[in-house]
Formats: structure tokens, sequence, C-alpha cells
């Protein structure tokens, strides 16, 4: 007996219904990048390896899938290489490209590629897959979709304020209440690095302290400590473990800390500004938190850090997230190009919307009608109906085979379909059309404008 196919661990099979949902939220959230400015781009599916390594810190690119190169690639190593059995180093002699880990980085080198043919500052948004060869567990996977909005060209803090609200006007269509957004800053960051004398290990650190809400203080102490930061800078940080409060009394205690810092007061300073500007606008069903232990680990943040935490009573990790990059484009020779960017886990929002029953039923919904076979000039009348239907943006369907009533009606049922409509001799007659409720079990005879006015 053949076995039985299988997919990938980490990828997923979608339904007609689980599709449907899917571009339910595509289209909300493309409807609110373009409401607010945002062009879209598409980039390759895979990237240079060059492109990609080496951007995303040593934790990330031990997630990136690498492509063999095609033909016989291994004929091609060095023998040297090969018998040192070192996978770093063979990988670089018989691949060449990977799948993009994220849209960031294909987007830095899009801007550098192309600057010459964009208008600056650039608004771009991006949804597509992406892929990372990442443990599978509950909204996690190794290929999935994100949604980016990013702006390159322009040091404004306005672009983080409108980034708020438009996470914000997201899930307010989406009628997902009590999201939070978090934010920190990454010069808060390297402030507390410098009070604690760990300048040099800022990425040990941030990387140790984004871990807080997964495994704890006393875990994130011994990742410190492992790494080399000495137990008189860890004593320093106690203050920020307790850290409690609004956002402007944990600020106050952030300006004690960081009074000896230039750089963590500048980065109390864009918090502050971006706050204060929130506050006047009012968000409609989000709010904003400060959270100092936010790093989000990635090496490419310069300025605001942003997260996007599911509702409370939701167990979801995080459902967004993004920043201030100040020369990403830098590392592939566009200097001083500041942006900054956000992308919605759209996998995540999916599983809270199931949770939560937030779908509206009209999403799964796959057709309005479904007319019944009862022969070939039955099949006939009935098409010529369902392309006036169809013309009204009516979604309508002939079930194909003059198969058994009963077969046709349970076919209807099994899709959810609303409504159904008979067509026999005395129909054709009379030039009308029988059309069934299928949740009442009500029927009346109509005419075809009756029909469409009524289908509508």
């Amino acid at each position: 007996m053949a076995q039985k196919p299988s997919i990938p661990k980490g990828t997923r099979d979608f339904n007609p219904e689980q599709v449907s949902k899917r571009n339910y939220i595509f289209q909300i959230i493309r409807g609110v990048f373009e409401t607010f400015g945002f062009q879209p781009i598409e980039t390759p599916s895979f990237e240079n390896s060059d492109t990609l390594m080496g951007k995303y810190g040593e934790e990330g690119d031990r997630l990136i899938f690498k492509i063999l190169d095609s033909g016989d690639f291994l004929s091609k190593v060095d023998d040297s290489i090969y018998n040192l059995k070192d996978s770093n180093k063979l990988t670089s002699s018989i691949s060449e490209k990977a799948l993009r880990y994220d849209l960031t980085v294909p987007f830095a080198r899009y801007v550098v590629q192309h600057q010459n043919e964009i208008e600056f500052p650039f608004k771009r948004y991006q949804m597509q897959p992406v892929w990372r060869a990442d443990r599978p567990q509950k909204g996690r996977f190794r290929e999935f979709y994100q949604c980016d909005a990013d702006v390159v060209g322009s040091q404004s803090l306005w672009q983080e304020v409108e980034f708020v609200q438009l996470y914000d006007a997201v899930f307010s269509k989406l009628k997902l209440n009590g999201v939070t957004i978090k934010i920190n800053n990454r010069k808060i960051l390297s402030g507390i690095a410098e009070v604690i004398g760990a300048q040099d290990k800022l990425i040990d650190f941030t990387v140790a302290l984004d871990k807080l809400d997964k495994i704890g203080e006393e875990k994130v102490k011994e990742e410190m400590l492992d790494k080399g930061i000495s137990q008189s800078g860890i004593d320093k940080l106690q203050p920020l473990f307790s850290l409690k409060g609004n956002f402007e009394s944990q600020i106050e205690t952030l300006k004690t800390i960081l009074s000896a810092s230039k750089e963590g007061l500048k980065g109390i300073e864009e918090l502050e500004f971006i706050n204060t500007a929130i506050n006047k606008l009012e968000l409609q069903t989000a709010s904003l938190e400060l959270d100092v232990t936010l790093a989000r680990g990635l090496n490419y943040y310069t300025g605001a850090i942003l997260e996007v935490s599911a509702p409370k009573n939701v167990q979801m990790g995080s459902i967004g997230g993004g920043g201030r990059y100040d020369d990403l484009t830098g590392i592939f020779g566009l200097k001083d190009v500041s942006g900054v960017g956000i992308s919605f886990g759209l996998d995540r929002i999916y599983l809270v919307l199931e949770e939560l029953g937030l779908f509206p039923e009209a999403v799964s919904k796959s057709i309005d009608v479904l007319f019944i076979n009862f022969g070939e000039d039955e099949s006939l009348f009935s098409l010529k109906a369902i392309k006036q239907l169809r013309e009204n943006n009516i979604h309508a369907e002939l079930y194909p085979d003059a198969a058994k009533m009963k077969k046709q009606m349970n076919y209807a049922n099994k899709r959810n379909v609303p409504f159904v409509v008979l067509v026999g001799e005395q129909e054709m007659n009379s030039n009308t059309y029988t059309l069934k409720n299928m949740v009442s079990g009500d029927q009346n005879q109509v005419n075809l404008n009756q029909l469409v006015s009524l289908l509508k």
C-alpha cells in the first residue's frame, strides 16, 4: 500500500473556509494600509544568502532556511572544507540562496536597488509568506504570512505615532478589543547597558532581557551571567525588573536610573513625545503601554520598539511588532536613510479571532444560492438566470449532475448555502423560479427581477 502523503512540520493546508477567513483579515489590513497612504510592493520568496545572513543576530541566522545549489554541488566543494565536517563552513560552499526570514531586510535591499526610482519618504506595504526553521508550536509556524508597512526616508516621530494609530485602526475593524501595544526604545536599552557597564554586550543583554516574560527573572539573570555581564551590573538592574505603574510614572523612574546616560535620556524623550501625542489623539480599542524589557532581540532596531499583545483572556504570543531602524539600508551601502515599520502576524491574529468567535458569519459563506439540477433543459434555463445573478455580484452555482434531490439538498446543507432555487417544467412554462430558504424552509415563486432583488 502506498504511504499516505504528508506535509512538512510547521506548514499547513488551508480549506476553503480557512482561506476565506484569512482573506477577510488580509482585506482589512490592506484597506487600512492604503487608507494611511502605503503603496504595495512584492519581493522574491528567496534572496541571495549574503542579503539575509548576519542581519538578524546569531539566533536569527540559525533559523534561516538555506537552499541547496542546483546540480552536483558537492563536487565543487574543496576537500579541506568537506573533511572538516563543519556545517557552517560547508553551507557557504553549497548554498548561495535562502528563503526570506522576514520582509524588512528584503525591503531594505529593494530600497537600495531601486533608490533612483523611489520618491522619499517612501511608504510601502507588503503581504507575503516568510519562512523560519523554528520549533513548531501553537501560533508558531515554519511558513507564515507577514503583513508589513514601512516608511523610509524620514526621521520624524510622527511616523511612530501613525503606526500606533494604524495598529489601533486594524484591530478596531477586526472588532478585537483589549489589544495592548507595548512600546520601548532601543536607546533606553543602550543607556541601561551603559549604566551597568555592559556597552560591549548590548546584543547579549537585550536578547536575554527580551525573554523575561518567557523564562522569568532568575533565568534571565543566569543568561546574562553566562554572557559575561557582571553580578554588580545585574544588581543595578533590579529596579528595572520591578518597574510598575502607568506610562508616566515608569518614565519618571527611568529618568532617575538613566540620569547619567545621554542616549538613554534621548530615548525617554522620544517615548514621551509618542505617548503625549497618542493621549491627545486617543485610541479606539487598543491601549499603549511602556515595557522597558521589550527588546525583540533583533540587531537593526535603533529607536522605538513596538510589540502587540493579544487580549489577556487569550493565550497567545505577540500578534504584531516593529520599530525604528536608523540605518538598515546602510548594510547594503545606502547610508543615513532612516526607516520605521511594523508587521502584523496574520496566522496568530487568525487564531485569536477564531478563539473569540469574531469572524462574521458571512465570511465563511461560499455561495449565496444553489440551483438544483433536474435535467438538461432545466439546467440551461437555470444558467440564464445564474448569468444574470453573477452580473449582479451574487454568488450562484448550478449543481453539475442531475442527481437525486436528496443528494443535492445535502450538498447545499453541507456547504451552508442559504438559498436554493428549484426549476421544473411548471417554472419554465411560467418563466419563474421557486426560491427556498434553507434556514426557515419557506418557498416563494418569483420572476427573475424579484429573484435578483431578494438575493441582493
